[in-house]
């Protein structure tokens, strides 16, 4: 397992306090992108504007028609804090795309795996039958949680975007995990300088989301 990536899971993502929520999407905005993460979407320990939701927002507003992100991760969430979270965000900012970056804190919970399951499921049928269309991000667990969990857990993303027909990152710190010169002195985070990385690894799953 990476080294890197095995730090930042081996000391969690249980972080208190809440990531930015941006403000409701502008008017013109034909999209709108509600993102639901945790600490590694929520900016932790940097600017919000370094953050690559903000940055995708940035990219989003200089489109034709016009597009937004809103940021409604939190650090320390789970999938299923996200599902009881997500019909009031959906009902709030009516996003036309739904990006899911959750699981790493159920694992280091040690949460059985058909519960992540429901759980991301639910989200996205929820999402769905709002004909919102829905990218996953993947994220990765150590080598010390044994390959039936970190393989079970992979092939939870993959069947879901299959059976379900999302969009999916496979890995979200895919570019940044190995480079510790891209995390943050924590190990856990990737400092602001590797965000646009971030975002890059996101840019081709979700553009294709954008109708």
């Amino acid at each position: 397992m990476r080294r890197c990536l095995g730090l930042m899971m081996c000391c969690g993502l249980l972080l208190g306090g809440i990531g930015s929520a941006g403000a409701a999407a502008p008017k013109t905005a034909v999209n709108t992108v509600l993102v639901l993460g945790d600490s590694l979407s929520a900016a932790h320990n940097i600017p919000i504007e370094s953050g690559w939701v903000f940055l995708l927002n940035a990219r989003l507003s200089n489109m034709v028609p016009k597009a937004a992100a809103i940021n409604a991760s939190i650090s320390g969430e789970t999938s299923l804090s996200g599902r009881n979270r997500l019909p009031a965000l959906l009902q709030k900012y009516h996003p036309s795309v739904l990006v899911i970056e959750l699981g790493a804190n159920d694992g280091l919970q040690g949460l059985p795996l058909p519960a992540l399951r429901d759980n991301l499921a639910a989200m996205i049928d929820v999402a769905q039958k709002q004909k919102i269309r829905v990218l996953l991000l993947g994220i990765e667990l150590p080598v010390n949680y044994g390959p039936q969990y970190r393989d079970g857990l992979r092939a939870i993303y993959a069947d879901l975007a299959k059976t379900k027909r999302t969009g999916l990152v496979p890995f979200l710190l895919e570019s940044v995990a190995l480079d510790p010169a891209m995390m943050q002195d924590d190990g856990l985070h990737p400092v602001a300088s590797a965000e646009p990385k971030v975002l890059d690894t996101v840019w081709p799953q979700l553009q294709p989301l954008l109708k």
